[in-house]
């Protein structure tokens, strides 16, 4: 037996309740369902671009990390090649002093010494270590320190250098040390 259908004031036999009137057909009931699954992407995408910010940050903090440990390497051993062209230099100072001791003979000695201060002059210059050239140059306190003022033997050295009581030096054109002189007046 079959039960005999109602109708609902307002439900026309055919006519779904469920649907808009303005909209054919019932698609506009799946809209919500479209829309969970639009935020659903938009969080995933979010997550996504969070993740990897997060490994950009971890990945500079250990870039930053890695730096300052090379950075602390390098400037723990920048000496190095210096010094260890220096030790060359010792070993004939050492070479020098024993000959010192038992020899008598003063040019063998002086020619040792002077070879050894050649080495060393050497050595500091291929490092790029330069003397600075003071006399007879006009003073300049960017590059002298004046320890005296003297009257100046002659017209054309007054403000200049007349004496270098301790030499300047340059490392690679940078001035490592400033140059301790006597200006005349």
């Amino acid at each position: 037996m079959k039960e005999p259908e109602t109708t609902l004031p307002g439900n026309e036999a055919g006519m779904d309740i469920n649907t808009d009137e303005n909209q054919s057909g019932s698609t506009h009931l799946n809209e919500p369902v479209a829309e969970e699954n639009e935020l659903e992407k938009l969080k995933g995408a979010l997550e996504e671009a969070n993740d990897k910010y997060l490994r950009k940050v971890a990945e500079f903090e250990n870039y930053k990390r890695r730096s300052a440990k090379e950075r602390i390497e390098l400037i723990q051993t920048a000496g190095r090649d210096v010094i260890t062209d220096l030790l060359e230099v010792l070993d004939d100072c050492d070479r020098a002093q024993k000959q010192l001791d038992t020899s008598n003979d003063a040019a063998a000695i002086r020619e040792g010494v002077l070879l050894v201060f050649n080495k060393l002059r050497n050595s500091l210059q291929a490092k790029g270590v330069k003397p600075m050239q003071t006399i007879h140059n006009e003073f300049n306190p960017d590059l002298h320190e004046a320890i005296t003022e003297i009257p100046a033997p002659s017209a054309d050295l007054k403000g200049k250098v007349i004496d270098e009581v301790v030499k300047g030096y340059y490392l690679n054109d940078k001035i490592i040390r400033h140059a301790k002189v006597v200006v005349g007046k």
